[in-house]
């Protein structure tokens, strides 16, 4: 007779199954992780990225691939410019830690290197718990070469793996991300620094998870250190880089996750995302989970494009852009914030329906005619501009929303 089935095993069948039969895990890395945090309210991709489904190859079986990646000229490029910065036991990499983060410590001379080769992603990861602990207990430097840590994600453990994490002789741990871009004349692109330190502080937060586990736990440090080529050459150089407020951010933003098994439990019996399915299974399967789209996604999610068509052919105004959408309140497409600045429906007290209609009576009185349904001038405060309003029973597909300057509410998104 077979063991009974704990909860977790149980979620772990249930996600298995939703990957497909024989479909191995993706494993969910810290920049998928960060792009996850910075949209927490989309199930869609808490849900895919908890169960391992590669959503790139569910997006080519949808029809829509993404567009975006790494190319293997820069993998390469990274892989060999990362072996150089680790030669020789990580002599070059401690010597720019020491220098950038711990002056005052001893030179790190040779440190240590130790074995975190174990079996799994869950052996790697106690592996690495263990040599922490020995080299905070040791009090010397100690670098750990891509280890494994595990972080709470939505009910479910994420296994990531740092480039390296440093241990110093007080005991402190510090974050090393190594990344390929140059750093010319001292700083780099403040977008990729900024992307390196949204991931570096999810490692921060899987460390501090390790270190609240262990008896005489050290010191996770909210300085990370950055490795590029400087300028123009294969050298290594660093900087260091503060992530208290982006690790403050993405523990806020998981913290808002709905548990993955929440999210399972809703879903119609039956629903698979393997991605040899037929294109129309597939859809219903992806469409049966409430996804969160906004421009942003773009730069972010694989299936970006599939949830961004679905997303205007819905004429929600989140296609539009997040900060619009905020301002609009209650309205959540394109065709109530026409109807609306029309004096067709909504609220008059609601002060996004009131900044409607006035823009629209100010756009009317510019152009010479005034609309049906609008307050004279003066009724309603000042607000929102609704530029290039369609007659009433226009498809709501290429309406344009833009905002008064006089006003000071946010300028234009279009819907095209």
């Amino acid at each position: 007779m077979p063991p009974p089935r704990t909860r977790g095993t149980a979620l772990r069948q249930r996600l298995a199954d939703l990957r497909g039969p024989s479909v191995p895990p993706k494993a969910l890395d810290a920049r998928a992780l960060a792009a996850l945090a910075a949209n927490p309210g989309c199930e869609r991709r808490a849900l895919l990225d908890g169960a391992g489904v590669d959503k790139a190859k569910l997006a080519e079986g949808l029809g829509s691939p993404s567009a975006f990646g790494q190319s293997q000229f820069a993998f390469m490029r990274g892989n060999a410019f990362e072996a150089r910065v680790k030669a020789d036991g990580g002599a070059e990499l401690l010597r720019l830690v020491h220098e950038k983060l711990d002056p005052g410590a001893e030179p790190p001379g040779s440190g240590r290197v130790p074995d975190l080769s174990a079996v799994g992603p869950e052996g790697r990861a106690a592996r690495t718990a263990l040599a922490l602990r020995e080299a905070t207990e040791a009090g010397v430097w100690t670098l750990l070469d891509h280890p494994m840590v595990a972080l709470d994600v939505a009910g479910s453990p994420a296994f990531l793996e740092p480039d390296a994490v440093v241990v110093h002789p007080d005991g402190g741990w510090t974050v090393v991300e190594i990344k390929s871009f140059p750093m010319l004349d001292g700083s780099a692109d403040p977008a990729k620094v900024g992307a390196a330190a949204r991931q570096s502080a999810v490692y921060v937060l899987a460390l501090e998870e390790i270190a609240a586990r262990l008896e005489q736990p050290g010191e996770v440090r909210h300085r990370v250190l950055l490795v590029c080529p400087k300028d123009f050459s294969n050298l290594p150089t660093a900087s260091a880089v503060d992530v208290r407020k982006q690790r403050a951010v993405t523990r806020r933003q998981l913290a808002r996750l709905t548990r993955v098994e929440d999210i399972a439990d809703a879903l119609p019996e039956g629903t698979c995302f393997a991605p040899d399915l037929p294109a129309d299974a597939l859809t219903a399967a992806v469409e049966s989970v409430p996804a969160t789209y906004a421009p942003e996604c773009l730069a972010a999610c694989e299936l970006a494009f599939h949830c961004r068509d679905h997303s205007r052919a819905a004429g929600a105004v989140t296609s539009l852009g997040r900060s619009l959408r905020a301002e609009l309140g209650g309205l959540t497409t394109v065709g109530d914030v026409l109807a609306a600045a029309r004096g067709e429906a909504g609220d008059p007290d609601d002060p996004a329906v009131a900044a409607l209609r006035r823009a629209a009576e100010l756009r009317a009185e510019a152009l010479g005619a005034r609309p049906s349904g609008v307050q004279p001038p003066g009724a309603q405060s000042s607000g929102a501009q609704l530029s290039g309003a369609q007659p009433s029973g226009a498809q709501s597909s290429g309406a344009q929303l833009s905002a008064a300057q006089s006003s000071g509410v946010t300028e234009g998104a279009v819907c095209r």
